[in-house]
């Protein structure tokens, strides 16, 4: 779930079932039946860079480039920050469309930002 406030920032919900086992840590009472998190949207916390490396098979490279898109942005300004040209960081970006099985740059930030932790650890 991606909710939208009124002034357009964004933010993102998880929503998790609780198990009978799970209520009796979280609750007294057996009445909730789920925990909902919301947070703004933002990838402050990336999870384990290399849990998403061995999860969609990258090279360092490939996983250098991807997070710098997630962090950084589009291929110009991550070109320039890796001192690197363009035309390598579009060539990574193929390989890293392939393997994780997107097609767009902001497919990709969906992508690291689903399996980024509701709340930090």
């Amino acid at each position: 779930m991606h909710p939208t406030a009124r002034d357009g920032s964004h933010y993102v919900a998880h929503l998790l079932p609780l198990t009978a086992g799970r209520r009796q840590r979280f609750a007294a009472s057996y009445d909730a039946c789920a925990l909902l998190f919301v947070s703004k949207a933002a990838l402050d916390t990336i999870v384990a860079p290399d849990l998403v490396r061995k999860l969609f098979k990258l090279t360092s490279t490939e996983l250098r480039v991807l997070l710098s898109i997630v962090e950084i942005g589009g291929v110009p300004d991550v070109a320039r920050s890796m001192g690197i040209a363009e035309t390598a960081i579009k060539t990574h970006l193929v390989r890293i469309f392939a393997k994780t099985g997107t097609k767009r740059q902001a497919d990709l930030v969906r992508l690291v930002a689903a399996i980024t932790p509701p709340i930090k650890v």
